[in-house]
């Protein structure tokens, strides 16, 4: 098969729309469902985010390199190991894919296809703790992706459902989720005006796993498939 930009694109929307429909979607099923146990609710979030990651990676990741996360493309691109233009279509494909995720979401669950949340997630502590969970996801990602790749599909799954619950924030450590997850007023939901300092906390982050995965994990490896043309 022939890895053409648009089958990476594509791959890059689908992937981020599948991933922020498992997560909008296992929030209202786990409200619905936990009669207001905060905890039972959380986990059965938690658990189909991360079983949803570990099955997009796998199967996306030989056509685009599995991103979902403007982020991750952000610390490749500046690794050298993607090209300004596709990495900025990778933004995009992100960006419209997870908006789209979470409006499938809404339509399988009878809610309105549009809406606003109303959760307010701000203040210093949740900005570290997306800090810190974008930190050790880039840190989990680089750490394997020349030591043994294979493994990067069950090491993200694993990490972002431990995140879900180490962190004050319950992880996000992704833009385009962020954005997606504003559009819903349900369990995931996020109020718009506090996506900007989340967004900016997870840059922070990235950039700092990144500076950090070079040092101590040394040279890049290969992350994007090749070229079959």
């Amino acid at each position: 098969m022939q890895v053409t930009p648009n089958r990476r694109l594509a791959a890059e929307a689908l992937g981020t729309g599948l991933l922020v429909a498992a997560v909008v979607g296992s929030g209202i099923m786990a409200a619905r469902l936990a009669g207001g146990n905060g905890a039972v609710a959380l986990l059965c979030n938690a658990i189909p985010t991360g079983a949803m990651l570990y099955v997009l990676i796998s199967i996306l990741g030989p056509v685009s390199g599995a991103h979902f996360n403007p982020v991750v493309t952000l610390v490749f691109w500046r690794r050298g190991e993607i090209a300004s233009a596709l990495a900025g279509a990778y933004v995009l494909a992100q960006v419209a894919g997870g908006a789209l995720g979470t409006l499938v979401a809404h339509a399988m669950f009878g809610l309105p296809i549009v809406e606003l949340s109303q959760t307010a997630r701000t203040g210093l502590a949740q900005w570290i703790a997306e800090g810190v969970a974008t930190f050790g996801l880039l840190l989990t990602i680089l750490g394997l992706v020349r030591a043994n790749p294979s493994a990067i599909p069950s090491a993200v799954g694993l990490y972002i459902t431990a995140a879900y619950w180490f962190t004050a924030s319950t992880s996000f450590a992704n833009p385009a989720v962020t954005m997606a997850r504003a559009l819903t007023d349900t369990f995931a939901g996020i109020a718009p005006a506090d996506v900007p300092a989340f967004i900016v906390a997870q840059v922070a982050g990235a950039l700092l796993g990144g500076v950090l995965s070079a040092w101590l994990f040394g040279g890049s490896g290969t992350h994007l498939p090749a070229d079959d043309a």
